[in-house]
């Protein structure tokens, strides 16, 4: 979750992602809670956090948010999932400003018009250095490519994601960051 300023009540809008991925065996139980109201928005809510909603069945919400930093949002949900729902977990908070770039920073354009099931942009939760990014591109073993920018990676998968074996565990062994997609 990330913030921007927003020319509307001098609010921030925000897009917050619960990195369900990190839940491992514990994902029933998550499940079965945030279907009881104990869900992100919720959880939003109680950290006086506006307007909050869900972007489809994402595990994204966006919300108008405060003066906090994004990692002191970020903080702020991993402190009340820990409290409220008894889960560890990551949150990732980008700013409106942040999307933006992101979109404009694409360095695969020309893919993502052709084929955009076959580009992904994965954020991260640090940026990770150059050599970070040369030992992941070392243990490509396919025809993927990756471009890091700052807390974000961009990813091409020329022969469709379900056929590479470029996986979240060895990104994040590489990167030697978390990072959600």
């Amino acid at each position: 979750v990330m913030h921007d300023g927003i020319a509307d009540e001098g609010h921030l809008q925000d897009v917050l992602h619960v990195a369900a991925g990190f839940l491992g065996d514990r994902l029933g139980q998550v499940v079965d809670r945030l279907a009881h109201g104990l869900g992100h928005l919720d959880l939003a809510a109680r950290l006086g956090l506006k307007d909050g909603r869900t972007l489809l069945a994402s595990g994204n919400i966006v919300f108008r948010g405060d003066a906090r930093t994004p990692a002191q949002l970020e903080r702020a949900f991993e402190d009340a999932a820990r409290k409220r729902l008894d889960l560890e977990t990551q949150f990732f908070v980008r700013t409106t400003k942040e999307w933006r770039a992101v979109i404009a920073g694409n360095p695969f354009p020309k893919d993502a018009k052709a084929r955009p099931g076959h580009v992904v942009l994965m954020c991260l939760k640090d940026a990770p250095d150059r050599a970070a990014v040369t030992a992941l591109e070392q243990a490509i073993k396919g025809r993927e490519v990756v471009h890091a920018s700052g807390r974000h990676a961009y990813f091409v998968y020329p022969d469709g994601i379900g056929n590479s074996r470029l996986t979240m565990a060895i990104v994040e062994k590489n990167l030697g960051t978390r990072g959600t997609a």
